[in-house]
């Protein structure tokens, strides 16, 4: 009972002393306002970035195949199946699997005397990546599904430098992997939205043309990748498919980064080595970059809580000076000076929880406007968005952090001066002193 007699009286003071609190309340849905947008919009940039390089590299483990002394990307028939087997044996249990063989920056598209230089020409295997074409951004859409070897579905940049567009028939040139030149006929299916670094010139076609085009087998590609719904032990997963695979081919070792990749694929030897990846290793470039915004980020992150701290401090302050007397008449009249105490502190959370509320919408808000902003001025920043917007991701976790903080703010503001106010002498507190 004494317990709902201070929630009762707590509240009721919330109410009776709105006015003195309307100042702090606006400081506290504006200070977790930002510090939801910054710690929200940071997480869904990662993970735009993270989707975008799933979609390139096709994969949230992905095996690459390097052959030397001829620097090719290839994992041949024998090696492919050897993935497979390894992944069965080390309890994966992918999603999906996707195999893609990969043509370098040596391709030349050419439309009615027009030519693109291509940087990245993906052969993909339409009826295992129809979810991934499903839900792609189409500048034209295909009018059928894609399939067959004659479709190529290019990306917007390239398809402007050509002046082509859906249902024209283009020719793609190249060289095999034996270093004869070669060229293919193909009929635009779809154009992409993607002006990102990983799809600024790419096409897709389909891996057995691609690898009749390059002189490959019909089961050899360039990456093996594998997609999970939880991404939570993907490190452990990766671990226990490099154990597997080392048992049945050459592997290289595992690489923390892209930069070590580079330099262990760089190594000369004779046959294919594989490399098992992630996403994040292949992101580590990217991810030095995020780590550089968010210094900037944690800079004004912790603005804003002291910002919350000043302006709790402040006006409880004030607030304790003009009540002075009603806590000492509530001491008087038989309150312990704990429960007086109590009651201040459970003001200040109510306080916090409508606050945070407030904050939450405030946040919405301010990443909705964010979304109508134009990033294009920062070259290669639609990394991070989505669909040409910026967005933000509300994770549990962080959340749970920033509320925690914000209260942890309020307490830290409230609980000595109030526990200092109330053991005031009585007569003092009843002369408001």
């Amino acid at each position: 009972m004494k317990i709902l007699k201070i929630l009762q009286l707590a509240a009721t003071y919330l109410y009776r002393y709105r006015r003195r609190y309307f100042f702090l309340f606006l400081a506290l849905v504006f200070g977790f306002g930002i510090v939801t947008v910054i710690t929200s919009v940071k997480d869904g940039m990662y993970e735009n970035v993270y989707f975008a390089s799933q979609s390139h590299y096709a994969g949230d483990i992905v095996v690459l195949g390097y052959v030397k002394p001829v620097s090719s990307q290839v994992i041949s028939g024998e090696y492919a199946a050897a993935v497979m087997q390894a992944a069965g044996d080390a309890r994966l249990y992918p999603d999906h699997t996707v195999k893609r063989t990969l043509f370098g920056n040596t391709g030349f598209l050419f439309f009615n005397g027009a030519a693109a230089n291509l940087k990245y020409v993906l052969g993909v295997d339409w009826d295992a990546e129809a979810s991934y074409f499903n839900g792609i951004d189409y500048a034209e859409t295909p009018l059928a599904p894609l399939e067959g070897d004659e479709c190529i579905v290019l990306s917007a940049p390239v398809a402007k430098a050509l002046g082509a567009r859906r249902g024209d028939s283009i020719t793609l040139e190249g060289e095999t992997e034996t270093g004869q030149k070669n060229t293919a006929q193909y009929i635009i299916s779809a154009v992409v939205n993607d002006s990102t670094i990983f799809g600024y010139y790419k096409a897709y076609v389909s891996r057995q043309s691609l690898n009749r085009f390059l002189g490959l087998g019909e089961e050899e590609c360039s990456t093996i990748g594998f997609y999970f719904n939880d991404r939570r032990d993907i490190e452990e997963k990766k671990r226990a498919l490099q154990a597997e695979l080392e048992k049945r081919a050459r592997t290289g070792p595992l690489v923390k980064s892209r930069a070590e990749l580079d330099r262990k694929a760089g190594r000369q030897w004779q046959g294919t080595m594989l490399f098992v990846t992630s996403i994040p290793v292949l992101l580590s470039e990217v991810s030095e970059l995020l780590d550089a915004i968010n210094i900037l980020t944690y800079f004004l992150y912790i603005m804003m809580l002291l910002i919350i701290l000043v302006s709790a401090a402040v006006t409880f302050r004030l607030i304790l000076h003009e009540r002075m007397k009603e806590l000492g008449t509530m001491r008087a009249i038989g309150f312990y000076e704990a429960d007086v105490a109590h009651v201040l502190v459970l003001e200040t959370l109510g306080l916090g929880i409508f606050s945070l509320a407030g904050g939450f919408i405030t946040a919405r808000v301010i990443v909705w406007g964010l979304g109508f902003l134009s990033f294009s001025w920062f070259p290669g920043f639609e990394i991070f968005m989505k669909d040409g917007r910026l967005t933000a991701l509300y994770r549990v976790p962080a959340t749970l952090v920033n509320v925690a903080a914000v209260f942890c703010m309020l307490l830290a503001a409230v609980w000595l001066p109030a526990f200092r106010s109330v053991r005031n002498p009585l007569p003092r507190m009843l002369q408001g002193l």
